[in-house]
Formats: C-alpha cells, structure tokens, sequence
C-alpha cells in the first residue's frame, strides 16, 4: 500500500488547512489509519487516528480543534485542522496499519507534508 499525503500549506494562526491521504489500496482493510507529525527538533507523535470500526482518537494537543475522518470508497484519509496554532506546525505524516489474519502487523507511510502555522 502506498500512501500520498497532500494539503500542507503556510497559514496564519486561527486559520484551517484539510490534509488528504490517498491510499493506492483499500483502507477498508486497515486497522487504523492514523496521522503523525514531526515538529523540528522533536520526535513524531500521534495526533490522531482512525479504526476500521471509526473510532477516534486524538492527541490531547488537538482534541476540539481537529477531526480526522475516512473516505473508505475513495481510499483517503483526511485530517481537517481547525483554530491553528504555530505549536501545530511540522511536517504531517499519514499511516496505515494493517494486520493479517494470523496477527502480523504492517505499517505503511506517506512520505509527508510541511504544516507551517505563523503567528
């Protein structure tokens, strides 16, 4: 599975962006999708993730500002960021796990997009 994220941008504090992961393959068949962000000189984390059932879970960083959902019939993936903040910028990152039927898991990643939130 190859994944393609899009929708970064510069934007002003307060200001909304809507990030998409394209998936060249189902992600009906994921465990959950998730989007990570790496800020300079910090480590990636976890913002916000989806599970094939449509659970949600978010960073409490985020929550309120945030929503990740999923388009299973286009294979995307999207993350619609509200009420921006410089904190939030950092290059976001879409993943993908996958889990076989014997128990095996797989992680598949975009290869990312730049958020930059000014103040």
């Amino acid at each position: 599975v190859q994944l393609q994220a899009s929708g970064g941008g510069l934007v002003q504090a307060g200001g909304s962006l809507r990030l998409s992961c394209a998936a060249s393959g189902s992600i009906s068949s994921s465990e959950s999708m998730n989007w990570h962000r790496q800020a300079p000189g910090k480590q990636r984390e976890l913002v916000a993730s989806i599970t094939n059932s449509g659970s949600t879970n978010y960073a409490d960083s985020v929550k309120g500002r945030f929503t990740i959902s999923r388009d299973n019939a286009k294979n995307t993936v999207y993350l619609q960021m509200n009420s921006l903040k410089p904190e939030d910028t950092g290059v976001y990152y879409c993943n993908g796990r996958y889990v076989t039927i014997w128990g095996q898991a797989y992680d598949y990643w975009g290869q990312g997009t730049l958020v930059t939130v000014s103040s």
